[in-house]
């Protein structure tokens, strides 16, 4: 391989690396919001004036937040994490766990906190978890997490709040 074959690998490397991170925030086509009828329900205009960009982003529009940007990743206090939307405690700290994903990763929810559907977006089936109270999108869950449920509940960190346990 040549000086110039080999600047050309790398910059293709780089474009689909970009490329892709660009179709992971742009999220693909959108799913639509979590079928049902929920106990908080709020227009756009109303949920606009409660949540960041970014969180109604990901919570009303079911968009992806960038890998590793959530101060949440790094959250390892003993508290409760909760929908951003409406507040309700969805996971424990003690279900946390890196995953090395860029995301926050729980491999269990806090019983009666969510809500899951199909997603059929990005060319691939997966399983959309959202908030059981406001529908919020919070993420998706896949079965390779670890011990004792095997799963891993990929979240997106705008979605929640985190509440420290009192001392």
């Amino acid at each position: 391989m040549n000086r110039r074959d080999f600047l050309w690998s790398g910059a293709a490397a780089t474009a689909v690396v970009v490329g892709s991170a660009a179709m992971l925030r742009a999220g693909g086509p959108k799913p639509a919001l979590a079928a049902g009828t929920f106990e908080v329900t709020k227009t756009d205009a109303e949920w606009h004036a409660i949540l960041s960009d970014e969180a109604f982003d990901v919570l009303r529009k079911q968009g992806t937040e960038y890998p590793g940007t959530s101060p949440l990743l790094n959250e390892h206090r003993k508290g409760i994490f909760a929908c951003a939307g409406c507040d309700l405690p969805v996971y424990s700290s003690e279900t946390k766990f890196d995953s090395g994903t860029g995301w926050p990763s729980f491999y269990q929810e806090i019983a009666n906190s969510i809500g899951k559907t199909v997603d059929n977006s990005l060319g691939m089936t997966r399983t959309e978890v959202h908030c059981r109270r406001c529908g919020g999108h919070l993420g998706h869950v896949f079965d390779d997490g670890p011990p004792p449920t095997g799963l891993r509940h990929c979240i997106n960190g705008v979605a929640l709040s985190f509440k420290p346990a009192s001392a």
